[in-house]
């Protein structure tokens, strides 16, 4: 084990030399992280920016597009051979074809270079010609990330939160009942390994529908080739210290650990110790609708998900990255094309309150963060519509589930953010005297002009943010 740790540092060492030595006298080369928590978005956000670089007619928010200093967009083939590439052109079929939908979600890591000639600014654009900048975009799920902190955990600590947090949760009501009747110190019985992990799946899937995020791992909820291995094949059980080295409970520990030393180890490993810039996308109207226990969670899986942006609190991590930081970091409330633009300020600043103690809690060495409302692609339009002798600030769109035009007036968001923020911390049932909605809205049907990207609420924006320093 040491002599491989040994191994993989050097590896590190001399491939971080090489790239730095070739992005300094070559190309520049910028790895951003698109990650975030369900429902987000990623892969709306990832088609409609590269649609925006490639066509850059909205992207006036974008400096260096704004100085005109961007030639030339273009793709390539990525560097790594082994990971999947992003499938960016039948995304952008299904958000702008005839019949436009929102593509499927992110199901593992994939990958996608997109290649800018740009021509330097102030003196040395008169001084040298254009250089081309490389954006490796890197796609991965944000459950994942939150893997992260079962890496300083041992099974017993791992059990006994998790079984703790099921007793307060009705999704967890059956694996509970599983347990119970089990005899964790029996010999292993791999049919009931298996109820157990698929029970728990169960319970896992369950609570990410009703608005959970705290669903670890993720592998369970995400396991691709693995599905069906033993390193998928355990779930928490009560501490017994009589079980023996064969039961059941040593051998879910065992299959814990693999978890942790096959799987999460060589993700942070391969691809999240590489990225410079990261993007965190958060669904938060839907948690709103779903209520203040929703925007609690939340509020914690952001926090926890901020862990992986801070290595000194993680061991591992601090062994793995060597005092590499990810420079900078947005975190972006997404579909702010549900709501009226009267309404997104408030939105911003909710954003910004879910995100504070994430963020002062860091303590970044040097990283940037910065949050903001942003819609990847805009599917509604706004008008105002008379109701009881005032006017309302609705959006209109196509709705997903039936195909039918309608208008949505989804509540009045509160200016301040605490009004939301303080039941939620307090553990309250239901908002007090307020009812957030949430339409489901498709794609709308596009007619590009020349030299236009999909229309978008902000992107520009987040762009300049993540990347426009580098160009």
């Amino acid at each position: 084990m040491v002599i491989t740790q040994l191994a993989d540092h050097l590896t590190r060492r001399v491939e971080a030399v090489g790239n730095s030595i070739n992005e300094t006298l070559f190309e520049p080369v910028v790895r951003l992280g698109v990650t975030g928590l369900t429902r987000a978005g990623k892969t709306v956000f990832i088609t409609s920016l590269v649609a925006n670089m490639l066509d850059r007619g909205r992207m006036t928010g974008l400096v260096a597009e704004a100085e005109g200093r961007i030639s030339a967009a273009f793709l390539q083939p990525q560097p790594d051979d082994t990971v999947p590439r992003f499938e960016f052109e039948d995304h952008l079929h299904a958000l702008t074809g005839p019949s436009p939908h929102w593509p499927d979600s992110t199901r593992a890591v994939s990958e996608l270079r997109l290649s800018l000639r740009v021509r330097p600014s102030g003196l040395l654009g008169g001084l040298q010609g254009p250089r081309t900048v490389h954006l490796d975009i890197i796609d991965y799920p944000g459950e994942w990330l939150l893997d992260l902190g079962l890496m300083d955990k041992s099974f017993a600590e791992w059990s006994a939160e998790t079984l703790d947090r099921l007793e307060g949760r009705s999704q967890g009501a059956a694996y509970l009942s599983l347990v119970r009747e089990t005899d964790v110190t029996a010999q292993l019985d791999e049919p009931v390994a298996r109820r157990l992990a698929d029970t728990f799946t169960a319970y896992l899937t369950q609570a990410r529908a009703d608005g959970y995020h705290d669903c670890t791992p993720g592998r369970f909820l995400l396991p691709g080739d693995l599905a069906g291995s033993p390193a998928l094949t355990f779930a928490p059980l009560p501490a017994e210290p009589g079980a023996g080295r064969r039961s059941l409970l040593r051998e879910m520990e065992r299959r814990f650990e693999a978890y942790k030393s096959r799987v999460v180890r060589p993700f942070f490993r391969d691809h999240f110790a590489r990225i410079d810039r990261q993007v965190v996308l958060v669904d938060v109207l839907d948690a709103i609708h779903q209520g203040p226990q929703a925007v609690e969670d939340m509020r914690r899986a952001m926090s926890d998900i901020l862990g992986a942006f801070r290595p000194g609190r993680n061991a591992f991590l601090s062994q793995l990255l060597r005092g590499k930081r990810v420079e900078r970091i947005l975190f972006a409330a997404t579909k702010a094309d549900h709501l009226h633009h009267q309404q997104h300020p408030a939105f911003a600043a909710i954003m910004e309150a879910l995100t504070r103690d994430a963020r002062d809690r860091a303590r970044f060495a040097g990283a940037v963060t910065h949050s903001m409302a942003l819609a990847s692609l805009r599917a509604t339009t706004e008008e105002m519509r008379a109701h009881a002798g005032s006017d309302l600030p609705c959006v209109r769109g196509i709705l997903k589930d039936t195909g039918k035009a309608a208008a949505f007036y989804p509540g009045a968001l509160p200016s301040d953010p605490s009004v939301l923020l303080g039941p939620a911390r307090d553990g309250a049932d239901s908002w007090l005297g307020a009812d957030y909605g949430m339409m489901a809205f498709a794609p709308a049907p596009l007619t590009l002009k020349p030299g236009d990207g999909p229309p978008h609420i902000r992107l520009d924006r987040a762009a300049q943010f993540l990347f426009g320093d580098r160009l």
